[in-house]
């Protein structure tokens, strides 16, 4: 299985180093072996995604293990879902790569290829770079550079994708795995932030196309160091919010106790 072409969309054939479509469009692999598919006039700001400083906290933030029971739980729902006929998945906003690689180890036991696609430079350059066995790519998630019915999975954790993309890309009888904040999720660090704190609203997503088989609900809490709690705030949507005497406390904190509350769904393509 391969890329298709973002500006046509025809099907893109790999030689060596670069990938090509019948309209003579060519996107060349980097060095570090992912191939950006986000051109230009796609592009929403000169170098969306996450910064280099913020892939880097987010990294080491993941890689202490702190959202390893959600890792670990989305790769068994993978596992029990996926036919052994499984041919491709994607994993949607994977960043650095931390879930992705969970998830690979996942596909290869199937004999399926896994794609990791982010908007991202920085944090798909620092994928491809650390786990080759997946196919990297920069490009934008409401425009899957991947042909119709291409897909056995794909995983959302936090990743924006309009739902007809979804539908376009997933095989009928394939899987959407979607990860989402439940309602006391970081509550104790919004509490610093925010002067009252408002619980996440209920999931009520609707993907048009897809029947909902299961949901669960993963919640517990961490025990975190100053400059992880750091960490854990520049990875969140509410950090622009916090002001400096917030992050000067977090960074000080022996034992910072947080709860976490992710919400989990997984959906069929119907037939």
């Amino acid at each position: 299985m391969s890329f298709s072409c973002p500006l046509c969309h025809a099907l893109l054939t790999h030689a060596e180093n670069s990938f090509t479509c019948p309209q003579g469009h060519r996107f060349d692999k980097a060095k570090e072996g992912y191939v950006n598919l986000l051109p230009v006039q796609h592009k929403r700001s000169r170098d969306p995604g996450d910064s280099a400083e913020m892939m880097q906290a987010r990294r080491a933030f993941l890689e202490a293990g702190h959202y390893q029971p959600l890792r670990d739980a989305v790769a068994k729902w993978l596992s029990m879902t996926l036919d052994e006929k499984a041919s491709s998945i994607l994993d949607i906003g994977c960043g650095e790569g931390y879930y992705t690689a969970a998830f690979a180890e996942v596909a290869a036991s199937k004999g399926a290829q896994t794609f990791g696609l982010d908007v991202s430079k920085s944090a798909i350059r620092a994928a491809a770079k650390r786990y080759p066995q997946v196919t990297f790519c920069v490009a934008s998630s409401h425009r899957l550079p991947f042909e119709e019915a291409s897909q056995d999975a794909i995983i959302r954790i936090y990743a924006p994708c309009k739902v007809e993309e979804l539908a376009r890309v997933v095989k009928p009888g394939g899987w959407v795995v979607t990860v989402t904040p439940g309602p006391k999720h970081l509550m104790e660090m919004k509490g610093l932030i925010y002067d009252e704190v408002h619980l996440h609203a209920a999931h009520s997503e609707q993907l048009a196309g897809f029947t909902l088989k299961e949901e669960q609900s993963l919640g517990y809490e961490m025990r975190l160091k100053g400059e992880e709690a750091v960490a854990l705030l520049q990875m969140t949507p509410f950090a622009w919010r916090a002001k400096q005497s917030v992050w000067d406390t977090l960074a000080k904190q022996e034992d910072f106790r947080c709860q976490t509350d992710f919400s989990l769904h997984c959906w069929q393509r119907d037939l």
